[in-house]
């Protein structure tokens, strides 16, 4: 209800029907005061979203503690008492990608500082180090492995060697170089080969050969598209759970779409704390946080098997061959995903 004032004429504003409370029985509409302030605007629309009146956080606690609850609950025609999966699905998934990539412009700073950290010293200096600035300043630019010294000089030429970005096997200078070849019958490449490959070029130019500089271009540029792979995922996650309990005729399509909405939630929370840990473990060097963030992930997995296990009923026996089922093809389906969504922000760079 509305903490605007109530109008004194009993009239309905939208269809002019005579009223006899405070809400119109044919429309529904709330009989108040037409005029708002600016306060009134904001408050109605955080209302609107999320039901800050207790249903928000109702629905978000029972979403956490009783994995597979509320799809079930929404099966049975039990929905008044809790809020729309849809509508918190696009706000958890507003907030989650917000605070993500608020989040990423910190790390992709931290991602070009590891490419480049190398041009900032000598070999001289490098050598010069301590025993242990030097493991640390190794390892940061080799994945997370330490260099032993013998074999120092040897990686620095590798790192300071500029051969720009390949994911083909050919190293052509230009397009007219590479033309020249295919004209010859030097190299015969089918249509696709070649987009690549030219396009394989035209970055290496418009980056001068520089692979630091444009994987920090192309890693931002994936990242924004992460919602619409999640967006594609949905609906195939809830294809594949229709196809696991096909023989289940009582659930539709949109009950496996009503719990993968919940279990995308969950997964939403879960990946938010998991980040909110690896920042605090970043800044104040707190190695143990990371048995927390690993005790995070299991929960995924845990979550996801005891929602199946409660929403559709099975034996244990039959949850758990299912539940791995649906992780192999999960697998495979965002294995796919993210190799055309990383291809597709290479072609458009």
């Amino acid at each position: 209800m509305s903490h605007l004032k109530e109008r004194a004429e009993k009239v309905c504003l939208n269809c002019n029907a005579q009223l006899a409370g405070p809400f119109c029985h044919i429309c529904g509409q709330e009989n108040v005061e037409p005029k708002e302030t600016v306060w009134h605007l904001v408050t109605h629309f955080f209302n609107d979203i999320t039901h800050f009146d207790g249903k928000f956080f109702s629905t978000l606690g029972l979403l956490i503690k009783r994995p597979g609850f509320l799809p079930r609950e929404y099966m049975l025609g039990r929905r008044a008492s809790y809020l729309n999966p849809i509508r918190m699905y696009i706000f958890t998934s507003a907030i989650f990608f917000l605070i993500i990539f608020s989040i990423f412009h910190i790390t992709e700073k931290k991602i070009n500082n590891s490419i480049k950290v190398i041009e900032d010293k000598s070999v001289e200096e490098i050598r010069a180090l301590p025993p242990d600035s030097l493991r640390i300043f190794t390892a940061r630019i080799n994945k997370g492995k330490s260099v032993p010294p013998e074999r120092l000089e040897v990686f620095l030429d590798s790192i300071k060697k500029n051969e720009g970005f390949h994911l083909t096997t050919g190293r052509y200078k230009n397009r007219a170089e590479y033309d020249s070849i295919l004209r010859k019958g030097i190299k015969q490449h089918n249509w696709f080969e070649k987009r690549l490959i030219y396009k394989e070029i035209e970055v290496n130019e418009k980056y001068h050969h520089d692979a630091g500089e444009f994987l920090s271009s192309l890693i931002p540029t994936f990242l924004h598209r992460f919602p619409q792979i999640l967006f594609i995922s949905l609906p195939l996650f809830a294809l594949f759970l229709k196809l696991l309990y096909v023989r289940r005729k009582e659930y539709y399509y949109v009950s496996h779409g009503i719990f993968s909405i919940h279990f995308y939630i969950f997964v939403f929370i879960a990946v938010l704390l998991s980040f909110g840990l690896g920042e605090l473990k970043e800044t104040f060097h707190w190695e143990w946080l990371k048995y927390f963030q690993q005790l995070l992930g299991a929960a995924i997995f845990f979550y996801l098997y005891k929602a199946l296990r409660n929403f559709y009923q099975q034996r244990r026996a039959k949850t758990i061959v299912k539940f791995l089922l649906l992780w192999f093809l999960s697998a495979i389906m965002m294995g796919l995903l993210f190799f055309g969504f990383l291809l597709f922000s290479f072609m458009k760079i």
